[in-house]
């Protein structure tokens, strides 16, 4: 009987060197910019172009410009801070813990990840500088520092002051790790680097990165350092988010299931917009070698378990509010799926826990145009579950002379473009004059696949001699 062993599929396709890995990501950043890519960052500055008239309007007019009112004082603000730090969670993720479990199909795609987790930190720090009103004393009111006006001190005892803390603390961490990691690959540009201004600037940016045995060695330890501080900051860093709403005592928000339930979501968010990123650049800058239908089909089984994690918690919800016997929690969540704002909270069911279960379908899986609809519906419906756990909770008070409706303004539409357009323009930029594949890790996986192995009566055959056994050859 003949057994043939196992393989592993290839993570890199088409047969490259370690030559070709160099030549394809760096031509990226070595050839002019094409047509394709100026018209996506016209379209991405056209956004940031108009939000920048309704952030401005916001800064000289006030947070009055959008739809709050007395009973809904957070609303698309609040909401757009927290799905942007949830779409920044799934960099880190890729980046620190994949890497300390030595998971490698990561390592074609950890680049760009990490890259979107900062623009995205960025972005969601824009609004609670917007809803400061005034952010230009923000100084002062978010640190502790001695003014003119007197003692002042922060309440430390706040949640929205953990945020301070916690998504610093975060973006600081995903700087250093991503630019860690970009320092080989710019050293490799700047040795084939023809210009003196290229030279000059990728050579500044690589820090005298020379190679040597001893240079790799500090490298490594420092990014496996970096991973296991970063490993924490992930579940730490949207627990603190989620407390700004738990540690409350508004029906629908007083839940301690928010910690973990925010913590998927966020994963569960960050892995879709990766998937939509990567899948634009794999077509844009034809890298489908790098980036394969292995790599789609891994990162959408991920999907599948944070998206299931998500519609436990939302049954989980459903089933502490009755239990808890209490008829305002009850109120809250009956008010979610029949009051007015209705269509949002089957939206959000739909999108978040319908959606990824057709990705249990191997054909849908492996599917790019399915993958890159269902990425977008799930980045849609996470907004939407954002928008009903804060607007829903807010808009009915206890007394009904108290209920309103939230209406969202122009200028709430337009700060949301403003940090669109933001993201996209910076991860447009980041694409052309950084290397988005980190080419060291990619080489190191060349040869860690095969699309041939000797089968066992083959390596059982003793009798045939030596020099007539054909070696195995590995293409990839």
């Amino acid at each position: 009987m003949e057994v043939t062993s196992s393989i592993r599929k290839p993570l890199v396709t088409g047969g490259k060197t370690v030559h070709d890995v160099t030549v394809d990501v760096c031509r990226r950043v070595e050839e002019k910019p094409t047509i394709t890519w100026f018209l996506a960052v016209a379209a991405s500055l056209g956004l940031l172009t108009i939000g920048l008239y309704s952030v401005f309007r916001t800064l000289w007019d006030g947070i009055g410009m959008w739809g709050l009112n007395k009973t809904v004082g957070w609303a698309w603000d609040i909401t757009n801070f927290v799905w942007w730090v949830g779409i920044g969670h799934a960099g880190t993720l890729i980046s620190a813990i994949l890497l300390l479990f030595r998971q490698r199909w990561r390592m074609s795609i950890n680049r760009a990840a990490e890259a979107m987790t900062i623009f995205a930190v960025i972005c969601a720090a824009l609004f609670p500088v917007l809803h400061m009103g005034r952010p230009w004393l923000g100084a002062y009111w978010a640190l502790p520092l001695p003014n003119t006006f007197g003692s002042l001190w922060v309440n430390f005892n706040s949640p929205l002051l953990w945020d301070v803390f916690a998504i610093s603390t975060y973006f600081t961490v995903s700087l250093v790790f991503w630019y860690i990691g970009l320092i080989p690959d710019f050293a490799t540009i700047r040795d084939r680097a023809k210009g003196i201004i290229s030279r000059t600037v990728y050579g500044a940016l690589s820090f005298g990165w020379n190679g040597s045995a001893r240079t790799w060695e500090r490298y490594e330890a420092v990014a496996l350092i970096l991973a296991g501080l970063a490993t924490p900051l992930v579940l730490s860093v949207h627990t603190i988010v989620s407390f700004d709403f738990a540690t409350s005592v508004i029906p629908g928000w007083h839940t301690t299931i928010f910690p973990p339930y925010f913590v998927a979501g966020a994963i569960f968010s960050g892995f879709a917009m990766v998937l939509t990123l990567m899948l634009i650049t794999r077509k844009v800058y034809k890298l489908e070698d790098y980036i394969t239908i292995n790599h789609i089909e891994m990162m959408n089984i991920i999907i599948i378990v944070t998206g299931s994690i998500v519609g436990v918690a939302y049954i989980t919800e459903l089933f502490m509010a009755w239990y808890s016997g209490v008829e305002y929690e009850q109120y809250a969540f009956l008010n979610r799926a029949t009051g007015p704002y209705w269509w949002a909270y089957w939206t959000m069911m739909t999108c978040n826990v319908v959606s990824p279960q057709l990705f249990w379908i191997k054909k849908i899986r492996t599917s790019i145009v399915a993958t890159f609809i269902l990425s977008i519906v799930v980045n849609i419906g996470m907004w939407f579950e954002r928008f009903v756990i804060i607007v829903t909770s807010l808009h009915r008070d206890y007394i009904p002379s108290s209920w309103a409706m939230f209406q969202p303004t122009i200028y709430d539409l337009g700060d949301y473009l403003f940090s669109i357009g933001l993201f996209f323009t910076l991860f447009f930029l980041f694409a052309k004059f950084f290397p988005v594949i980190n080419m060291a890790e990619v080489k190191s996986i060349l040869k860690a696949t095969g699309e041939k192995q000797p089968t066992m009566r083959e390596s059982q055959t003793t009798t045939q001699p030596a020099e007539e056994m054909t070696p195995t050859t590995s293409k990839n």
